[in-house]
């Protein structure tokens, strides 16, 4: 058997071994900073990823670094409190690992959050942005040999962010009276924030905001067909008119994503119950 096979089997068969006739139909993805959702999970089973055969272990900032298993909206989910990243030095095959887990589990949709820099200049720290579309500049997870029981060589990428669960999260912030953008998500490697002139060059492509993950978790997903919605939270203004002594800090971006998390919960939670 394929080793990368192996490996995901193994990792799906401990985790099956520990939540029992749970069957999760939502994998859901926390970024830096947003782990407020995982306090409205109901009668959590937590298992850490360090326990769980195989698997690599978050190091980044607000990572805590397990998987969380239990009840949303009526709903039987699969959470990743933190996520791994390629700027942790592991390899895509690491990096979507959970995400493979996932799927064997038998996810139906996969939600996906993140902390990011907004080089749109109408965004500003705290606004949400439903992700419509993105750019990849983070190596392809697909490389190297299909895995042909999860799905083509070549996936379709036209609408990588499912329609239907957009419009839905729409009607349901404004509902709340929450105000959203929908944008495009630019993923670079990291860990180095960018340049001005990378910011510049982001929004001149036509990004929105910027990050360092989601993307890889989006096209493996997608490899599987498993719908996906996506949200942003910005974190700070990534623009290219700093002042001469603004620094990007990775504490402060932490703190900008928790101070708006509740926002993305709530939408996150009534759209889970729609499902």
């Amino acid at each position: 058997m394929d080793t990368r096979i192996e490996r995901i089997h193994q990792a799906a068969d401990y985790v099956k071994a520990h939540i029992g006739d749970r069957k999760p139909i939502v994998g859901i993805v926390l970024g830096s900073g947003l782990g407020k959702l995982a306090n409205v999970v109901k009668d959590p089973i937590v298992i850490p990823y360090k326990n769980i055969p195989g698997f690599p272990v978050s190091t980044a900032i607000g990572h805590k670094g397990n998987f969380l298993v239990g009840e949303i909206g009526g709903k039987q989910v699969i959470m990743m409190q933190g996520r791994i990243h390629f700027y942790e030095g592991y390899p895509m095959e690491l990096v979507t690992l959970p995400t493979r887990v996932m799927v064997v589990l038998g996810i139906k949709y996969l939600f996906v959050s993140n902390a990011a820099g907004g080089v749109n200049y109408d965004y500003k720290v705290g606004d949400l942005m439903i992700i419509k579309d993105h750019i990849c500049q983070q190596p392809n997870p697909l490389i190297g040999p299909n895995m042909d029981e999860f799905g083509p060589r070549f996936p379709d990428m036209t609408r990588p962010y499912d329609l239907k669960l957009i419009a839905k999260a729409e009607e349901i912030a404004a509902e709340m009276g929450i105000k959203v953008h929908k944008g495009v998500y630019y993923g670079g490697t990291g860990p180095t924030y960018e340049t001005p002139s990378e910011y510049k060059y982001i929004r001149i492509i036509g990004g929105d905001v910027t990050g360092m993950s989601t993307i890889p978790e989006v096209i493996t997903a997608r490899h599987s067909d498993v719908p996906v919605f996506g949200m942003s939270v910005v974190t700070n203004e990534a623009h290219d008119d700093y002042a001469e002594d603004y620094v990007n800090d990775g504490e402060a971006v932490v703190k900008a994503a928790d101070a708006a998390a509740d926002k993305m919960c709530a939408i996150f939670t009534k759209l889970i119950e729609s499902l």
